[in-house]
């Protein structure tokens, strides 16, 4: 069995893939799917436990300590059986997407996966992939798979909480209403249309600026949104997204598909 895992900032997402299925099944359909807060990791090693698992490739972006706690979920789930950890790492090319950043190896490791994730989902296409979680990340994808740069801004429920943190009388808003009025007449409502307008504009500022780039129509362009908020933000694009869940772990299937190679 093939464990996918993709560690972000808040959740732990994870997929099981035989082998044998490797190239035949279709992106994004796993033998095995979990989810679990970062602070549940051991739910995780109990869910996989059991399982024969082969090969494990992990894309992680929660740091130092969240690595350390994979190593000990690896070692509980797996017990003695030796089973190597591949670490994915973003690089100048893979999967056929090529990298854009000045020092390829700085880009984050989801990103880069979310990128390959999305070229072998859309291939031949120009795209916008955002993806809407703790942080918004907005890359622009070229239809030849070159990676053209993006930006990173603090994620909904980030700005909501920044407000309620940094301010004196303005409340933390636990939910979004995706269908309130640009101009609000009471202060939730007001704050989460503020937040949802600023992950939309900024959105919509990049599709224009990567239709510029590309000297294209901005209809043309292919919008892609994943991530947890992604369904709240979708509805107040300027044009209309697909939405793909677990774009990640797509990216991570994608690399084994194409390159039969775990990095």
């Amino acid at each position: 069995m093939l464990l996918l895992v993709d560690a972000g900032n808040t959740r732990i997402k994870w997929a099981l893939m035989q082998p044998a299925r490797l190239g035949h099944a279709e992106l994004g359909h796993w033998s095995g799917y979990g989810s679990v807060r970062n602070e549940d990791i051991c739910q995780m090693a109990d869910a996989i436990k059991g399982e024969d698992i082969s090969r494990v490739l992990i894309s992680n972006v929660a740091g130092a300590e969240m690595r350390a706690a994979l190593e000990r979920m690896a070692l509980r789930a797996l017990g003695m059986k030796p089973v190597p950890l591949t670490w994915f790492a973003s690089q100048a090319e893979l999967a056929g997407v090529r990298n854009g950043y000045r020092d390829p190896a700085q880009l984050g490791c989801d990103r880069f996966a979310a990128l390959i994730g999305a070229r072998a989902l859309f291939p031949g296409v120009p795209l916008l992939v955002a993806t809407c979680g703790t942080a918004t990340t907005v890359d622009a994808l070229d239809a030849d798979g070159r990676f053209r740069g993006g930006m990173i801004l603090p994620g909904l429920g980030l700005m909501a909480s920044s407000l309620a943190r940094n301010t004196a009388q303005l409340p933390q808003v636990p939910q979004y209403n995706v269908g309130a009025q640009p101009f609000a007449d009471n202060t939730h409502d007001a704050i989460a249309s503020g937040c949802i307008a600023a992950q939309a504009g900024a959105i919509g500022r990049a599709l224009a600026a990567h239709a510029a780039l590309l000297e294209e129509d901005a209809g043309r362009l292919q919008c892609i949104l994943s991530g947890g908020a992604a369904g709240a933000i979708s509805p107040h694009l300027p044009v209309v997204a697909r939405q793909v869940d677990n774009l990640v772990l797509i990216g991570l299937q994608a690399v084994l598909t194409l390159t039969q190679s775990p990095c």
